[in-house]
């Protein structure tokens, strides 16, 4: 599997980073090591430790040309460098040397690999610095100083420089190049959501403009219609697109476009239609109960449709007289995380016997064929004075499913 081009990208600044920290150290160990032996009058392992340092730190991002591990040369230069400076430090005098403040330097080496091996080499060089403590105070024979007393100042000078140039030149520059590159990145992330966010919301209100279109159309056709059923059909198709554009009308105008409060939705929907089927003037009592529920589009749309299914056969058929009657809507959360759904009514009902399977109403239809969408399930309550459904279903993350 090819690595995506943000994973590479990483990957080759850690290469360029552990590359520069190579070469770099080891120029300035071959400097510091050839100071030590010709001015400083400093003999034995020091000066041949750098040197050493010098030499298998350049073979080793040679040999990473032909073995091409970043692992490998990372764990390789972490431990050539914590190596170097154990036996600096012991030889110039353990835990009151000033090349001792290096470890804490090469700590940063070991991150650049994984951040499980820095955490292990963090552990370790603690474990070593207290080590060498140990010995300082403990048993002082383990612990020599090379550094002649005259040079004890230059060296400690050579010493600070060396970690301020390595943690500041490699480590901070690269940091500090790092940190600004994440906040253009950031910024560009910010603009690419904010004009797709913009555009959604753009959709959503031109959907909803479309949907708006058709209702009009179907106004004008209703006005050219005397068929009574006729009517009540393109009546029925009209609430529908409403139901839908009332949706994409409330993500539009959110902030977060990729929900809908249901509780107000479902409000304005029932509202629309006791309007547009009784008038303005009716005793139709509305009780809605649906607490801080919020859907994105999948769920939403034919859950919408649902409802407005539900409603509208109350409407016509079971409270369709002119005497007062009460739809109820309550919505709660299970404890299997599915959602529990009732509509109900107090009006005439309906035979149980009745099915959308043995019936020829579109609206029995369409209510058993939207709860199939929500993958969901659905009871009549035969129990109650009226008309009263018990729907469960899950929220759709996925495509939904089409409608058969």
């Amino acid at each position: 599997m090819k690595n995506s081009p943000k994973k590479r990208s990483r990957v080759d600044d850690k290469t360029q980073l552990l590359l520069k920290f190579n070469y770099v150290s080891a120029f300035l160990s071959l400097v510091f090591g050839l100071v030590c032996y010709f001015s400083l009058s400093i003999t034995g392992i020091i000066p041949v430790v750098f040197i050493g340092y010098f030499v298998l730190n350049l073979i080793n991002p040679i040999a990473f040309r032909k073995h091409g591990s970043l692992v490998a040369m990372a764990i390789t230069t972490s431990l050539l460098s914590l190596l170097s400076t154990l036996l600096i430090t012991f030889n110039s005098g353990g835990i009151q040397s000033p090349f001792i403040f290096v470890l804490g330097l090469i700590v940063l080496a070991g991150y650049i690999s994984t951040s499980v091996f820095g955490r292990i080499y963090l552990s370790a060089i603690i474990t070593v610095i207290v080590l060498i403590f140990s010995l300082t105070v403990l048993a002082p024979s383990w612990i020599v100083d090379t550094v002649p007393a005259e040079s004890k100042d230059f060296f400690s000078l050579m010493s600070l420089l060396f970690s301020v140039y390595l943690l500041g030149g490699i480590f901070g520059k690269n940091l500090l190049k790092t940190h600004h590159r994440l906040k253009r990145t950031k910024r560009k992330v910010e603009t690419k959501i904010q004009e797709k966010e913009t555009l959604l919301k753009e959709v959503h209100h031109r959907v909803k403009n479309n949907l708006q279109t058709i209702s009009s159309l179907l106004s004008l056709q209703l006005r050219n219609i005397d068929d009574t059923a006729i009517k009540k059909m393109l009546r029925s198709s009209q609430n529908r697109v409403i139901a839908m554009a009332m949706i994409h009308e409330m993500l539009y105008q959110r902030e977060d476009n990729s929900q809908i409060d249901y509780g107000n939705y479902v409000q304005e929907l029932v509202e629309y239609l006791v309007r547009s089927i009784k008038g303005t003037s009716t005793n139709i009592d509305i009780d809605i109960d649906i607490p801080n529920m919020k859907f994105n589009i999948d769920t939403a749309i034919p859950l919408g449709l649902l409802v407005n299914e539900a409603v509208t056969n109350t409407l016509k058929y079971g409270l369709a007289q002119d005497s007062r009657g009460l739809i109820l809507i309550k919505m709660r959360k299970s404890e299997q995380d599915d959602f529990i759904l009732n509509i109900g009514d107090n009006g005439v009902g309906f035979s149980k016997e009745i099915t959308h399977k043995n019936s020829n109403s579109l609206g029995l239809k369409l209510i058993n064929n939207l709860v199939r969408q929500l993958q969901g399930s659905l009871i009549r309550d035969v129990s109650k004075k009226g008309t009263h459904y018990i729907i469960r279903f899950r929220e759709i993350s996925d495509q939904i499913p089409s409608v058969s």
